[in-house]
Order: C-alpha cells, then structure tokens, then sequence
C-alpha cells in the first residue's frame, strides 16, 4: 500500500510537471505570457540553466556539475525512499520523499534530454525532435519554467534604508511544479517532523495479580 501511494505520487508531478512544461516549450516563445488570473497568477515562458526558482550556477561546466549532482542525489533520495517503504515508515513522511523525489527528478528529465529533443525558444517556437537536431548536448538542457506570482507590486517608502524609492515585488522568481513538489516535500518535512520521525512506543501491557 504504501509502495503504491509513493508510485502514484510521483507518476502524477512527473506527468503534471512535463505535461505543463513541454506544452508550454511547443506553445510559447521564450518572454510569452498568459494572465491566467489577473496579474497575479501568470504564464510566463523562461529556461533556466542552473538550479531551481530561475538562480544560475557557473555555465556550460557548472551545468554539467550540477546535472551530474542531481542524479546522484536522486538515487539517494530514491534509495531512502525504498528504505522508507520498506520498513513501514509513517506515509505522510514517505509522501514528503516521494513529492520531494519527484521534483527533482522531473528537473533531471529537462537537464538530461530537452537539449537533445527540442530546439531554441528565443525567435520561434520550439519544435520537437528539428531535423537539425536540438540546442544541446546530454546533460546541458535548460529546465522551463512558467509560474509567476507577482502577488505584490509595490515601492519602498523614500524612508526605507538602502532600498528607499525602488521598486518592490513579491513574489519574483518563476519556477514549475518540480520545484513546487520539492518545496512542499521538504516544507511538510520541517513542520511535520515530530510527527514523521518520533517512533511509536508501545506501553507496557499491565500485569493483574490476583491475591
């Protein structure tokens, strides 16, 4: 049961997640929006190249690197995961690794093959399998993203220290459902804790002697 629990979670992000992202890929040219609900909720088409929530790390090599530590740290959360299942672990915890590994390895999917399968957003939309082949190489693919909450658009008050005058906006970074996967796992992970990691003690049974 619980094997089957942690199947069906990580098939729906994986399906969910590259159902929305390579909808958008064929959809959408790179900057492409779509006011889904006003102007806090949009559709906004961008790749990115390093790490989660839209942060870079170090080119074409930092790519690799970090396409490289991905899948090892897959298979260690795929391994804890089994482990987890197998010793019969609280579900809600096994959920969070499941959410967790999911994200991660619909990332990993992006990184892996999108290079190989499809070519350049920037001036047109992307095609899939080009007869000149994709953009990239095996492991140096972009990961999409598209959810964007601009939730709040303000200005700091001229007062404010440093940031006086500027612009203010919460919240910037877009990201996917991978990401929201991991973020969820892991945040459930930090509230739930106690519940998740604190064995079960039976009492003693009680022993009634008769006098």
């Amino acid at each position: 049961m619980l094997l089957k629990k942690s199947v069906i979670t990580i098939l729906v992000v994986l399906f969910l997640d590259q159902l929305l992202k390579i909808w958008i890929k064929t959809h959408f040219i790179l900057g492409d929006e779509i006011h889904v609900a006003g102007n806090w909720f949009i559709l906004h088409f961008t790749e990115n190249e390093g790490m989660a929530f839209g942060m870079k790390f170090g080119g074409a090599s930092g790519k690799l690197i970090l396409s490289l530590f991905r899948i090892v740290a897959v298979g260690f959360i795929g391994y804890y995961l089994w482990t987890l299942i197998k010793s019969a672990a609280s579900s809600g915890l096994i959920i969070c690794m499941s959410l967790i590994f999911a994200g991660a390895l619909g990332n990993i999917i992006d990184s892996a093959f999108y290079g190989l399968i499809f070519n350049e957003s920037y001036f047109n939309v992307a095609k899939a399998f080009p007869p000149g082949g994709g953009y990239a190489s095996f492991l140096h693919g972009k990961v999409v993203d598209m959810l964007y909450f601009p939730v709040i658009s303000a200005t700091y008050p001229k007062w404010f220290p440093f940031w006086g005058g500027d612009s203010f906006l919460f919240f910037r970074p877009v990201f996917n459902i991978a990401d929201s996967s991991i973020s969820i796992g892991v945040f459930s992970l930090i509230i739930f804790q106690n519940r998740f990691f604190t064995k079960k003690t039976e009492e003693d049974p009680q022993i009634n002697n008769d006098i």
